[in-house]
């Protein structure tokens, strides 16, 4: 697969995207292995909206993760898994071992009855058998729908119910730090309510004890062991469902993002190499969970498409102390790592002192994903992890793109701390105004869309097209609406500002809440702050904050309004400032800012969808600082 690894190259290589995109993609999906080749590279409109790629082709994820690499790669580590215990084992699996286990799993869930289309669900800890679930579901064609194991049996019940799903894949429990989480009690407790699960398969994972439901309760032990280890994988059209995955909407139940095959496939495959400039045999990490696009995309589909060694890590950063990541960069030699802004800050305000003893002279490159990163935090991620030699890779994208779309290209693109910089070949982003114009030129600011179809993007929402379409196709006609708003500078660089309804107008400014909160960040003793607006009688909008802090120093407060002042202009000062413990975040790391909003504007008797929240006690602790 065409690598870019020159700026001259990334130029040539978007402007032929740009003007010859089928032959552009098509000559990428050539470097994958198709059973049956396809009749037509694309197919679109963005009004039903109706995307197909490669429409006609028929080719299987796990063949092309897998098979295709066992001639020469059999015996080099597909995964490493760090368990949440460091004084316990790690395993490490070879791309032919991760093959027998896969083609054996494939063949229990078939032995169970299924077939190609059928949903599974997958609530597993961040372990092996979660990717081998994975890939044994693409193998024969049926859907996985990944839910992360933190969610609660309602929510769980709710994403089973949604899709419908045949079979439940869970565990018996997982330690999350010092902390045992029951996970196969969540499950029995969601099952009650789950009339479409025919069969539970456990995974003996910490050896607790379970209640086991006959004739629906398996072992995945058991069945694996009297199972044969030989499966051919099914060929699948490239646009046949591959997975479900559920992202929570502003209101209303939660979405089912539905990615497609081919596509999806040769997207994450292309993005992966070309992001982080992949070289072979080098150790890949990255920290995200497996029930986020993050973790299918970059944790392991994108490595195991290039036949990279790729990370799993069970346990969180601060256990059993906030060095914990540093140590693993050292003790698996990691070349390229891969974590959220959130990560980064919460590292940050444990201090220098767990970088003592690790000279993580490994990393060549670090990325960011999950949310716009601050320069304040940029900074100290350059300098403290990659010792000032490491290109960050600032990657902008969604569940509903399936892959990255605009970042830099680590060690091509020229770097600027806490922007996107550019698309990527295939990716052609546009700023709109409010009356859906396209805004022209450099140094403008707008709401991002996408006017043209790139591979891995989501074809539907499961089970509810309209709402695919209302939500994404309806805003501006003719583009894909990302709900973010954009900056592009004077070099054509993008900075994402966050999210459109967090664009808060005081005064006839349009003011980004990221804007705010990396001034508002950038005072010493702030570890994080989010901003949202807020009715004001005069202004329009008035700046409210919620802030993190270190230490209580006097007139703190007042310090934050006027370094606000100072780095955008006084007319972005805060005119509320709260001081809290925490923020209400999703289990992925971000904010839920609808919340905070409702908080500002003192309204907090319909707070919406709250089920992806880490830990809703934060929200009751705001209300009361409030004084709701």
């Amino acid at each position: 697969m065409q690598q870019i690894n020159s700026f001259e190259a990334y130029i040539k290589a978007y402007q032929d995207s740009v003007e010859n995109p089928e032959q552009f993609w098509s000559a990428v999906a050539n470097n994958f292995h198709w059973t049956k080749p396809w009749e037509t590279s694309l197919e679109w409109n963005f009004t039903e909206p109706n995307i197909k790629w490669f429409a006609g082709g028929e080719t299987n994820l796990s063949y092309n993760c897998l098979d295709r690499h066992l001639a020469t790669k059999a015996n080099h580590t597909a995964i490493i898994f760090e368990p949440n215990n460091p004084d316990e084992k790690v395993r490490k699996l070879t791309y032919q071992e991760l093959y027998i286990e896969v083609c054996k799993f494939a063949n229990v869930l078939q032995s169970l009855g299924v077939k190609k289309g059928d949903r599974v669900c997958i609530y597993m800890p961040m372990v092996p058998e979660g990717a081998i679930a994975m890939l044994a579901c693409a193998r024969i064609g049926a859907i996985h729908s990944v839910v992360f194991a933190g969610f609660s049996a309602t929510s769980l019940a709710d994403r089973i119910n949604d899709s419908a799903c045949k079979i439940l894949i869970t565990a018996d429990a997982v330690y999350r730090g010092d902390k045992l989480v029951a996970l196969k009690n969540i499950a029995d407790e969601a099952l009650e309510n789950c009339p479409s699960i025919e069969h539970c398969i456990i995974y003996n994972n910490r050896n607790e004890t379970v209640n086991i439901v006959p004739n629906r309760d398996l072992w995945w032990h058991d069945q694996m062991n009297i199972i044969s280890a030989e499966n051919l994988s099914v060929p699948m059209d490239a646009e046949a469902p591959l997975f479900i995955l559920y992202t929570s909407g502003s209101t209303g139940k939660p979405k089912g993002v539905l990615h497609t095959t081919g596509g999806y496939m040769i997207y994450v495959g292309y993005t992966f190499l070309n992001v982080f400039n992949y070289r072979d045999e080098e150790i890949f990490w990255c920290t995200a969970d497996i029930g986020w696009v993050t973790g299918h995309s970059y944790l392991i589909y994108g490595p195991l498409l290039n036949g990279a060694t790729t990370i799993m890590f069970e346990g969180v950063p601060n256990y059993p102390n906030a060095g914990r990541f540093w140590e693993m960069v050292d003790k698996h030699q990691v070349n390229i790592f891969y974590t959220a802004p959130t990560a980064i800050r919460a590292l940050e305000a444990c201090g220098t002192q767990w970088f003592e003893g690790k000279n993580l002279s490994s990393l060549r490159v670090l990325g960011s994903v999950g949310e716009p990163i601050n320069e304040e935090a940029w900074q100290w991620y350059y300098n403290n992890v990659g010792h000032s030699n490491c290109p960050i890779v600032d990657t902008w994208w969604q569940t509903e793109t399936g892959g990255i779309l605009i970042s830099p290209i680590a060690g091509v693109t020229p770097l600027k701390p806490a922007f996107a910089t550019l698309p990527l070949p295939g990716v052609q982003p546009v700023l709109m105004d409010t009356e859906g114009n396209e805004i022209e030129g450099n140094d403008v600011e707008g709401n991002l869309c996408i006017k043209f179809p790139w591979p891995g993007m989501s074809r539907s929402l499961y089970g509810d097209h309209e709402r695919f379409r209302q939500t994404y196709y309806n805003t501006y006609q003719n583009y894909y609406f990302t709900g973010d708003g954009a900056r592009r500078d004077a070099e054509g660089y993008y900075r994402i500002t966050g999210r459109v309804d967090d664009v808060i107008n005081v005064s006839g400014h349009r003011i980004g809440t990221g804007e705010v909160e990396d001034a508002i960040n950038g005072h010493a003793s702030v570890v994080e702050s989010a901003v949202v607006g807020y009715q004001h009688d005069i202004k329009g909008q008035g700046i409210f904050a919620f802030v993190i802090i270190t230490q209580h120093e006097e007139n703190l407060v007042q310090q934050i309004k006027d370094i606000v002042s100072k780095i955008i202009g006084p007319f972005a000062r805060p005119e509320k400032i709260i001081i809290v413990p925490g923020l209400p975040k999703t289990r992925s790391g971000k904010i839920m800012r609808r919340i905070l909003r409702k908080i500002a504007e003192g309204d907090v008797s319909n707070l919406g969808d709250t089920s992806t929240l880490l830990d809703p006690g934060v929200v009751e602790e705001i209300k009361r600082l409030a004084g709701l």
